[in-house]
């Protein structure tokens, strides 16, 4: 299997001197091509932490981070922007929508971004929205959705640049337990059918129950379960 993301003895402190606090003691993972992998631990623990780092978002302080078999740790901002912007999708808790556009244009805009025509980022977006049940709600502003619906058009906008990578953090955090289910089914079946790998955290064992592997912070070392 090809490896889409690896980090290597992560390590990452906050504070200085006696104040240090160590979040990541030495992680290392291995995420392999189509692979869909569980992040859990209690919340502070630095699973938000190691997600920035696996994202591009923060430098470790010591350790490697690889994507797609390349060396990222020492990129320059404009690269590892580059990076984020086609290979890694992101999906939070709080949906983070740009709220003066619609669902169809939150989801076109990464597609601009990264080059693509309105044309194709539109034919493209309204596939995905419509995937995600969201057919009838392209026009609609974040603000006229619910909550499950902002999350969806969330999940579409980190999969609009087909990323080889999804890191999602609690994205079923705010959402009852039926609206997360329906998310959970459909984010997997997309996940699948596009062979895109996964790193989710998440509190939800029924949700990290269906996924390919769990593993868990616990004092900043990553254990498997």
């Amino acid at each position: 299997m090809n490896e889409v993301l690896a980090l290597e003895e992560v390590r990452k402190n906050y504070g200085k001197a006696q104040n240090t606090i160590s979040v990541l003691k030495g992680v290392s993972i291995t995420i392999h091509a189509g692979e869909l992998i569980a992040l859990l631990g209690p919340s502070g623990t630095g699973k938000s932490t190691l997600l920035h780092i696996a994202g591009l978002l923060d430098h470790p302080d010591t350790g490697t981070v690889r994507l797609l078999g390349k060396a990222c740790t020492h990129a320059s901002d404009l690269k590892r922007t580059q990076i984020r912007r086609l290979q890694i999708g992101f999906v939070y808790q709080f949906h983070h929508l740009m709220p003066e556009l619609t669902a169809l244009e939150n989801v076109i805009l990464p597609q601009r971004l990264a080059g693509k025509s309105l044309e194709e980022a539109a034919c493209h977006a309204r596939e995905l929205l419509d995937r995600l049940g969201l057919a009838r709600r392209l026009v609609h502003s974040p603000s006229a959705l619910s909550g499950g619906e902002q999350q969806r058009v969330a999940v579409a906008r980190a999969l609009a640049n087909a990323p080889a990578l999804l890191l999602a953090d609690e994205p079923t955090g705010n959402l009852d337990e039926k609206t997360a289910d329906n998310l959970v089914h459909d984010l997997i079946q997309l996940a699948r059918t596009t062979q895109m790998s996964a790193l989710i955290a998440t509190h939800n064992p029924a949700f990290a129950n269906r996924l390919d592997k769990c593993v868990r912070l616990k004092d900043g070392i990553l254990y498997n379960t």
